[in-house]
């Protein structure tokens, strides 16, 4: 039996927003056989909703536990709603809006279904929707009981038919990555290299569900999007949301495959979306009317008012530098776009806007997509685009250690004025569960039990001659400590003393003084013996 990897909270309480997550640790490794869909495809039900003009609440039961919400109908014009959960506990959670996918889906898909985005509640078995209609919209008829009626050879239809118009909740159940095959951090940062991308086959999509694909002549611009919806998801719940909203584009929509290129989760995790190949010029549907040469970016979430993490925005700016740097696309310049109209399109038909080389949803679309927040990011999102192919520098670096419990240690030292300096490396796997970062002037260590805390000069350079937190003292689990004649700093097996007049430092472990000898060279202390690749964000 496979030995279990340790619970992963530990790995998160110090990366935070900071990971990225290797896409084989949770569904295989290259080369496997991974051509045929999971077994456990999300579970699709729906439930009718009888509601008319103005604003009903219905509460929906369900025994079988599900975690997504949608709401389709054959028209959702005036139409919104939200979405809250029954926790286990009896409490109701928040209300999150289901919004209209507005501008999303075929460009010709004519008067057939509409729907909302599908809302991730949370595991649940009940759920309670209000949704809000013009005044005046008569609700459906409730289907009267089966009477012995003389065969007249048809149905009349002021009898069987319901007046008004149905909406249906969509309930979805997402499969969850298996406990022991969570993701672990990547080690990918180096210039030009794409994040990883979790392929099709890795996330479980059942290949049999859809058509296509379309292929443009190359894509010239990138476009990015929301999925709307809650932003409590685990990293073992984002491929099972991705195969879900697959499932309902694809079956309770009827669209050709998922509407977008690619799905960015806040962990940094990336999905390829519709098939085709990922690198090939795939049409998507993700904004109706520049369907056409555009590449579609989806991130997980919604970013009215909560950006999107670090990690997230960072991980969508490299995509779109990767993917737009194959066309030889400058992601801070400019396209001249053909609109293809629609009715929720900014843009009549033939009509040719100039638009950023990466742009949002509600630039063209009548739309909020991605929301404020996200909207205000992306200038940010842009320049990391535009960076893709530069070595990180120290502000590269420091926005990738945002999130993270030794961002917040360096950060409140002073960040870029503290004692230590710029950073110098990514977050770096150290001995067992530890963690590291180098800076100009020292280094911060995090592990579960030490927390945060930085080593720096004389000291710095004294304890990387024996070893690091690999030799006889540990991990440190103070920050030094000033005395009038001593700067003293605590590890785990002993202590540290510079002495401030001879510049000396003193190891005391277990009682014992030894006056270390000084390292005869003056740069930063090196471990050539670490193996472990650096941990990216990104």
């Amino acid at each position: 039996m496979p030995a279990r990897r340790p619970a992963p909270s530990l790995l998160f309480t110090a990366l935070a927003a900071t990971l990225v997550l290797l896409p084989m640790a949770v569904y295989g490794l290259p080369g496997e056989d991974t051509g045929a869909p999971a077994a456990d495809a999300p579970q699709v039900t729906e439930q009718p909703l009888t509601v008319g003009g103005g604003e009903t609440i219905r509460e929906l039961h369900q025994d079988t536990p599900f975690s997504m919400v949608a709401l389709t109908a054959q028209d959702l014009t005036g139409t919104s709603a939200r979405v809250r959960a029954k926790k286990a506990d009896g409490s109701w959670g928040p209300w999150y809006d289901a919004e209209p996918m507005e501008g999303v889906g075929p460009q010709d898909a004519g008067p057939g279904l509409r729907g909302t985005e599908p809302v991730f509640v949370g595991r649940t078995t009940t759920v309670q929707i209000a949704v809000i209609r013009p005044p005046g919209t008569p609700a459906p008829a409730a289907p009267k009981p089966a009477t012995k009626a003389p065969d007249l050879g048809y149905v009349p239809a002021n009898v069987e038919q319901p007046v008004g118009q149905n909406l249906n909740a969509v309930l979805i159940s997402p499969p969850q990555a298996p406990v022991d095959t969570l993701p672990v951090p990547s080690a990918v940062n180096a210039p030009g290299q794409p994040p990883n991308i979790i392929a099709r086959p890795q996330w479980g999509a059942d290949e049999s569900m859809r058509c296509g694909p379309q292929y443009d002549v190359g894509i010239r611009a990138g476009i990015v999007h929301h999925t709307a919806g809650s932003n409590e998801y685990a990293p073992e719940d984002s491929a099972g949301i991705v195969r879900s909203i697959y499932e309902y584009h694809t079956r309770t929509l009827g669209w050709c495959d998922i509407a977008y290129n690619a799905l960015v989760d806040k962990y940094g995790q990336v999905f390829e979306g519709r098939a085709g190949g990922i690198t090939r010029p795939v049409e998507g549907a993700h904004t109706g009317g520049f369907n056409r040469n555009t590449w579609g970016v989806a991130m997980m979430g919604n970013f009215e008012v909560v950006p999107p993490t670090p990690i997230q925005a960072r991980t969508t700016g490299r995509l779109l530098g990767w993917r737009l740097g194959m066309d030889r696309i400058d992601p801070r310049g400019q396209a001249v776009l053909p609109s293809a109209g629609g009715s929720f399109s900014k843009f009549p038909v033939g009509a040719t806007p100039t638009l950023p080389a990466i742009f949002t949803h509600r630039d063209v679309g009548v739309t909020e997509c991605p929301g404020n927040a996200a909207y205000a990011l992306m200038d940010h999102i842009r320049d990391i685009a535009a960076r893709f192919n530069h070595p990180p520098g120290p502000d590269d670096l420091a926005e990738s250690l945002r999130g993270g419990a030794i961002f917040a240690r360096w950060e409140a030292m002073g960040a870029m004025n503290s004692p230590l300096g710029r950073p110098t490396s990514l977050e770096a796997a150290g001995d067992r569960d530890a963690r590291y970062v180098t800076f100009e002037n020292g280094a911060v260590y995090w592990s579960p039990n030490s927390g945060a805390q930085p080593v720096v000069g004389e000291i710095y350079r004294a304890w990387g001659t024996l070893g690091f937190e690999r030799g006889a003292l540990g991990l440190p689990t103070s920050a030094e400590i000033h005395e009038p004649l001593w700067i003293v700093q605590n590890f785990q097996h002993g202590t540290l003393n510079f002495d401030r007049e001879s510049g000396t430092v003193t190891r005391v472990a277990d009682g014992v003084p030894v006056e270390l000898p000084k390292p005869m060279i003056e740069n930063p202390p090196v471990q050539l013996e670490r193996f472990t690749p650096p941990i990216s964000p990104s």
